[in-house]
């Protein structure tokens, strides 16, 4: 009688501690699915190398998972002459399926950066590209280049 009994607590020991196991398990697997997935963006260049006065088109397409955002809560394109202090920021709208897109010109030949700052769904991404109007000029230093959005503490 006393080994039954014995076995019996063991037995319920088990059962309790196998549940309380089980009961981690799915409590983790509920925070897995709990996580977002990062918001993405892709930035491209159309095209790459273009010609001084002529339009070049900028978009960031913008996907959390396989959905596209198209309710950022903002994207800007900062864009810049290798080694010019002066940056200029455009906000810029969505356009369709996830993308934001710009079309500029540039006067001036050389080599040019773009960084398109994306905040959206609580998270934020800042892809960097380089392009070349016309003749290309002399690249900063990518030890030395900040983005000026970055000495105002963004």
């Amino acid at each position: 009688m006393k080994k039954f009994k014995i076995l019996s607590l063991l037995f319920l020991a088990l059962l309790i501690v196998s549940a309380c196991g089980n009961k981690e398990n799915q409590d983790q697997d509920q925070a897995d699915k709990e996580l977002p997935e990062f918001v993405e963006v892709k930035l491209t260049i159309t095209p790459e190398h273009g010609q001084a006065n002529e339009p070049i088109i900028f978009e960031a397409k913008v996907t959390q998972g396989e959905e596209n955002v198209e309710d950022a809560d903002e994207v800007k394109f900062e864009i810049w002459r290798a080694k010019d202090e002066n940056h200029e920021k455009v906000k810029v709208q969505h356009a369709e399926d996830g993308i934001y897109r710009l079309e500029k010109s540039f006067a001036q030949e050389g080599t040019y950066y773009i960084i398109s700052h994306v905040t959206a769904r609580d998270m934020h991404n800042m892809p960097k590209e380089e392009f070349v109007i016309g003749t290309d000029s002399e690249p900063e230093d990518p030890n030395e280049s900040k983005d000026s959005m970055d000495m105002e503490g963004h």
